[in-house]
């Protein structure tokens, strides 16, 4: 169940301040704040949609058990981004590389739309295979531009931001990203519209914040037992 409007503009140290507090359902502006960006990274490092749907969901759970330690040294957002990265890696280090890639590669149920407003079935079939193309040739990217490129260009990262989620110098993140976008193509790279890669729709996001929640109020439960 969506929360009331007003909740929705609470600031993030705000709503974590309610939630130690006991309010715990407030979690749930958390997950729909930041899934679409926990859903990027997780496609950034390759893997499939349903893949990364289970590691946001472990990433939210990892947050949610750890909100205490967070100290508002960072923004939330950073705090919660560098959690994600680290079970992305965590994961990638566990199974092997070809376990890792599903099948279905990066050609979800999902894809995104590259143009606004698109007028026509022709005009929108372009679009979409114009998507494809774009979204593979990001995974032709060696990794540590790939991250780069999908925090600062797809989630929007400042550089200060991304420097902190990766801990690396600001400077390396410029150098990063100007050699990430230097290996697409450009004929491409003016084309795109970063919001709609990768993008993860209501559906999705109302499917991330009932399984989180179900497994955040289990765990709520089981602290009041105990």
């Amino acid at each position: 169940m969506k929360l009331d409007a007003p909740f929705e503009s609470y600031a993030d140290i705000e709503i974590i301040q309610r939630i130690l507090e006991g309010d715990v359902k407030l979690f749930e502006i958390l997950i729909r704040r930041y899934n679409a960006f926990l859903y990027r990274i997780g496609r950034t490092y390759r893997y499939g949609h349903e893949d990364t749907q289970d590691l946001m969901q472990d990433a939210y759970i990892n947050a949610y058990c750890n909100l205490k330690k967070f100290e508002n040294r960072s923004s939330f957002k950073t705090w919660l981004i560098r959690i994600m990265l680290n079970v992305c890696y965590q994961k990638r280090h566990k199974l092997s590389y070809k376990n890792e890639i599903t099948s279905q590669g990066i050609q979800s149920d999902n894809q995104g739309i590259l143009f606004d407003h698109s007028t026509n079935n022709e005009k929108m079939a372009i679009n979409k295979e114009l998507g494809h193309v774009i979204e593979n040739a990001i995974h032709e990217i060696p990794e540590e531009y790939r991250i780069v490129f999908s925090l600062r260009e797809l989630n929007g990262l400042s550089v200060a931001e991304t420097a902190e989620a990766l801990n690396i110098t600001e400077s390396n993140v410029k150098v990063r990203l100007y050699r990430a976008k230097a290996m697409l193509q450009k004929e491409i790279k003016k084309m795109y519209s970063p919001k709609e890669i990768f993008e993860f729709n209501l559906v999705y996001c109302d499917e991330m914040v009932n399984r989180v929640m179900s497994k955040i109020y289990q765990l709520a439960e089981n602290e009041i037992k105990s």
